[in-house]
């Protein structure tokens, strides 16, 4: 398995240069999409040496009922994204790489694996929206939702940046932010492996046994 050991601190400066830059036009118009990466590196699984610690975050779910981040995943394997649903390739293309990964766990297994999205673009993405979205693609999969600020702060924690969506001119609405997936251990509750956009359904297929049981990939 490809993989690699970071310090934290150079972690943290790394991850702050992977950013998407997805756009949604209010209208007809076709959706555009900007994609700037860390270069040189082709690493799928990125363990670290200091695992982050899990955010603190109270958000709304899916029902409109609160979530308490740290209390509904502690001890379970727990894999967190931040994204938003009128992204149109990489929110959904990594959402749905681990839905295919984890369709290849055996039963007990997947119901251990807590999959959280976080969206970037509470405004848009209500309880309602992340529902409808999330259904298509695992509707085990946690939607959380809630002040920008908030979420913001909690993605900064684990070195992810995020910026408030924009609207141009043109009706184009585009958001900026990291594209990292962060696998949290069942053992410790730390965040203790990192991928990035490039990672594939058999990276995740690979690793996710490992992950699920605290292992290092």
């Amino acid at each position: 398995m490809r993989k690699h050991s970071f310090a934290a601190a150079t972690l943290i400066a790394a991850a702050a240069l992977t950013l998407s830059a997805c756009g949604s036009s209010d209208d007809a118009g076709a959706p555009v999409a900007e994609v700037s990466a860390e270069t040189g590196s082709d690493k799928a699984a990125t363990v670290l040496d200091k695992p982050f610690e899990k955010p603190d975050l109270v958000l709304t779910d899916t029902h409109g009922k609160k979530y308490d981040l740290r209390k509904e995943t502690k001890g379970k394997p727990t894999l967190i994204y931040f994204g938003y649903t009128h992204c149109p390739d990489i929110c959904p293309l990594t959402m749905n790489n681990l839905a295919v990964a984890k369709k290849q766990l055996p039963k007990a297994e997947q119901d251990k694996l807590r999959i959280v999205f976080v969206t970037t673009d509470p405004e848009r993405d209500t309880p309602a929206a992340l529902g409808k979205w999330l259904k298509g693609i695992d509707p085990d999969v946690a939607g959380l939702t809630g002040s920008f600020s908030t979420i913001q702060a909690g993605a900064r924690t684990l070195g992810i940046s995020i910026d408030p969506p924009k609207k141009d001119k043109d009706g184009k609405v585009t958001s900026m932010h990291g594209t990292q997936v962060i696998a949290f251990s069942p053992k410790t509750d730390g965040g203790y492996v990192l991928y990035g956009e490039d990672a594939t359904v058999g990276d995740y297929t690979k690793d996710l046994p490992k992950l699920i049981k605290g292992q290092k990939p």
